[in-house]
C-alpha cells in the first residue's frame, strides 16, 4: 500500500505490525488523516502514530489483534460515545476500537478530529 510522504515517521511502526491486514488498514487511516487534515503534524510517541496541532495532542492510533484503536482523550470520547457505539464500534475509557472487518465511519472520525481541533485551539498543553 502506498504511503503519503508525511507518514515517514510511522514507517518502522507500520513495518513492525503483525499482519498485512493491520498494516493496510492503519496505512489507509493514516493516509486519510494526512489528506483530510494536512495542517496536523505526524509524530511517533509512546510507540504509536499520532497527530498534533500547535504542540497539543489531537489523535493517535494503535493496532490490536481484532481491531485498531483511535485515541482521542476521555473528554472527546465521552462527547462522541453514543455515536461510536451506535456505529457498532466499542468505546473504552480512552479508546475508540474499530474492528478490522467493520466499515470505518469516516464522517464520525472526521467529526472527532475536528472537535479536538476546535476545542483545543487555544490549548497550550499536550494533553487536555
Amino acid at each position: 500500500m502506498n504511503r503519503a510522504p508525511q507518514l515517514q515517521p510511522f514507517e518502522a511502526y507500520l513495518q513492525a505490525l503483525a499482519t498485512a491486514e493491520q498494516r493496510d488498514q492503519l496505512t489507509t487511516v493514516l493516509n486519510w488523516v494526512v489528506a483530510t487534515f494536512p495542517q496536523l503534524t505526524p509524530r511517533l510517541a509512546w510507540n504509536q502514530p499520532m497527530f498534533t496541532d500547535h504542540g497539543t495532542f489531537i489523535v493517535g492510533f494503535s493496532a490490536a489483534k481484532p481491531h485498531f484503536n483511535v485515541a482521542l482523550e476521555a473528554h472527546t470520547l465521552n462527547h462522541f460515545r453514543a455515536e461510536i457505539t451506535a456505529n457498532g464500534d466499542r468505546a473504552t475509557k480512552m479508546l475508540w476500537q474499530i474492528n478490522y472487518h467493520a466499515p470505518i465511519n469516516w464522517a464520525l472520525l472526521e467529526a472527532t478530529i475536528q472537535y479536538n481541533l476546535t476545542t483545543k485551539a487555544d490549548h497550550t498543553k499536550f494533553w487536555r
